[in-house]
């Protein structure tokens, strides 16, 4: 990806908790009530092929890490794990509370403390191998490669540490706006780039190397009057096919693009706090009203809409095999069916929610952490 260069900015703006529906704009004065679950006649099944118990996630959201069979999870505590087939292969403590885990390239495992603070254990025996200060609050779950660790500072601040030893490394800083959501999304890697939504409906390609801009490219642009109608955030993770990049914004729009030449594959107005997913048939998207949406990868035209989980604080879409799965913030677990969204099973892991989105496991099962702590493995059938 060469194209689009980017220009290095020196101001960072505020990250605030903010949006235009009531789920989200902590202005509002009450949320409606989420909607009441339908019935549906079950056409596939959710099978619990493990589950295990670590502390809260406390304010904050952690994502569990999979690497190959192995799945590194955290917790608010301090508390770090590595889960093999659901055993403990070991437990370490920080000896801090965490604000963000977890992340891991199979070798090293990254969490980072309240106060800023890394810390990196050996992904094998959990023995520690290193702490350094980020120097900002982080929220998101570390980027880890061989040759370097990266950190998404709530500020939108990129900071590059040695994967070796923590060293400083580099730091990346451009302007955001002065209002944007509290983004936890985690980054993904693309030969030598770390690719990440910003605010602005903005996607970056930035080196892991020195932290040099490589490239960017524009989801959306801001509209309306006020700082909360101009919010456009990319929101998610952003999604790389073989040869596509697609990613969607809050107040925006959705979009995939060409790595080849970076140039737009099709784009459409739309608007989602959570993200999507995509293979080589769909793009799927949760959107602000909690509808999830089947679009074609092709064209972005609507394939299919499920909108009977409004207001149910609905995550990022997941495609397992020939299903989506979606989680709420009451521990419900939804399978719809890839073709058509109509409901194929439901399960309730526990009451405490999902807070942050599935993470596949396998071809056709996957990863939810609740906010009291329960990590389940799912397999949809």
């Amino acid at each position: 990806m060469r194209w689009v260069r980017a220009s290095l900015w020196a101001v960072a703006a505020v990250s605030v908790f903010s949006a235009g529906c009531s789920s989200l704009n902590p202005f509002a004065s009450s949320a409606p009530k989420p909607a009441e679950l339908v019935d549906f006649r079950e056409t596939a099944s959710l099978n619990r092929l493990w589950e295990v118990r670590v502390g809260s996630a406390g304010p904050y959201q952690f994502t569990p890490a999979i690497v190959d069979n192995d799945v590194y999870v955290a917790a608010h505590n301090g508390e770090v794990v590595r889960l093999e087939a659901g055993r403990r292969v070991w437990t370490a403590n920080a000896g801090k509370r965490l604000s963000a885990g977890v992340g891991s390239d199979g070798s090293l495992v990254v969490v980072v403390a309240v106060d800023g603070e890394v810390i990196a254990f050996d992904a094998q025996n959990g023995a520690e191998r290193w702490r350094a200060q980020a120097g900002a609050e982080v929220i998101a779950p570390p980027t880890v490669t061989g040759l370097a660790v990266v950190l998404r500072a709530s500020d939108s601040r990129l900071v590059g540490l040695n994967a070796s030893d923590g060293s400083k490394r580099w730091n990346y800083q451009r302007t955001t706006p002065t209002l944007a959501l509290r983004n936890t999304a985690g980054m993904v890697v693309a030969q030598n780039a770390v690719v990440v939504g910003y605010p602005g409906g903005k996607v970056v390609g930035v080196s892991v190397e020195n932290g040099g801009p490589l490239w960017e490219l524009t989801i959306s642009t801001a509209r309306g009057v006020t700082e909360l109608e101009r919010i456009t955030d990319v929101a998610g993770t952003v999604v790389l096919g073989r040869r596509e990049l697609c990613a969607v914004s809050y107040q925006g729009r959705a979009a995939c693009f060409d790595t080849g030449n970076g140039s737009a594959l099709w784009s459409r107005d739309f608007s989602s706090s959570v993200g999507m997913d995509k293979d080589t048939r769909f793009v799927m998207i949760t959107d602000d009203a909690d509808a999830v949406h089947g679009l074609d990868a092709f064209s972005g035209v609507s394939v299919w809409k499920q909108a009977a989980l409004a207001r149910r604080g609905v995550s990022r879409p997941l495609i397992v095999a020939d299903f989506v799965v979606v989680a709420d913030s009451e521990g419900y677990v939804h399978l719809l069916g890839r073709e058509d969204g109509a409901f194929a099973a439901r399960m309730r892991a526990d009451s405490s929610g999902v807070m942050v989105p599935p993470q596949r496991l396998g071809t056709d099962s996957f990863i939810i952490q609740t906010r009291d702590g329960g990590i389940f493995a799912l397999e949809a059938r």
